[in-house]
């Protein structure tokens, strides 16, 4: 029999084909990547299965995301990523087909959404009926102005995703949902959130690859994401200690994982017994 951290069964683990991996304080910390991330990448192949990162940062599309992992040693192309930025395609494609959509964004999100045939718009537009936020890395005082300015109108209002901070060098920074939040205080509204903890993502990608829900597992470092949204898809789930989460969140939370690992490179000797 392997074991979690706490020597839980994890046997299961043994017969999962898809490893559903969050990025930020799960393989990596902003430009540093983890120890044992790529023997535990290498090994997911070795055991003919197949990794997929699943990140709920919309602040880089997928192809700067391929650009920042090769740049790590790690082997990806672009059907190796769903981000939260393409479930925010998927669901505006699906539930504002050919609307105006404001958005508060990276560029790399903005240029994304138009390359996908939406039309958007960064500047208060009457046109405009929905409005998106995105993880903005380039925010300025300006933009909030703006984006105040769209809430006080009749909008349907969006958000790629809820974290509330992103694990940087020194600890970390503001995410979407604190900016949700401020947001929120300035126009009392808050946005439906498209990305973890909804399984928007995961029934997307398990819909595109065709493994069935028992054949997943999605390793995340944070309880009200990446645990929460497996298990509103019904996936089994690991939460890693190396991130957000502590082994307080998880003793006094109402989110339980799975499994619990002190890290990635943890789960790799694990299988590797």
């Amino acid at each position: 029999m392997i074991g979690d951290k706490y020597g839980k069964n994890a046997d299961a683990l043994l017969s999962k084909k898809l490893f559903l991996l969050d990025m930020d304080g799960t393989i990596y910390n902003e430009n540093r990547i983890f120890d044992g991330t790529l023997d535990f990448l290498s090994q997911i192949r070795a055991r003919m299965g197949r990794y997929l990162f699943l990140t709920n940062n919309s602040s880089k599309s997928v192809e700067d995301y391929v650009k920042k992992v090769s740049a790590m040693g790690i082997p990806a192309g672009t059907a190796d990523f769903y981000t939260s930025g393409q479930a925010a395609v998927f669901y505006l494609q699906q539930q504002y087909p050919g609307e105006t959509v404001y958005c508060m964004g990276t560029r790399s999100l903005v240029n994304e959404l138009r390359r996908s045939g939406i039309r958007v718009v960064t500047e208060p537009d009457d046109s405009a009926s929905v409005v998106l936020l995105g993880f903005d890395t380039e925010v300025t005082s300006e933009k909030i102005r703006n984006t105040c300015i769209m809430l006080g109108r009749d909008v349907a209002y969006l958000a790629t995703n809820p974290d509330l901070v992103c694990p940087v060098s020194f600890g970390y920074i503001p995410d979407c949902g604190s900016m949700s939040i401020m947001l929120k205080n300035a126009t009392g509204r808050t946005p439906f959130f498209i990305g973890k903890p909804e399984p928007i993502m995961i029934d997307c990608v398990l819909r595109e690859t065709g493994f069935a829900p028992a054949d997943a597992v999605i390793v995340g470092d944070r309880l009200y994401t990446d645990i929460a949204a497996g298990k509103n898809a019904g996936v089994d789930t690991i939460c890693v200690l190396s991130g957000e989460a502590s082994e307080q969140d998880i003793e006094t939370g109402e989110i339980k994982p799975t499994w619990i690992f002190d890290d990635v490179k943890s789960i790799w000797k694990v299988l590797s017994i």
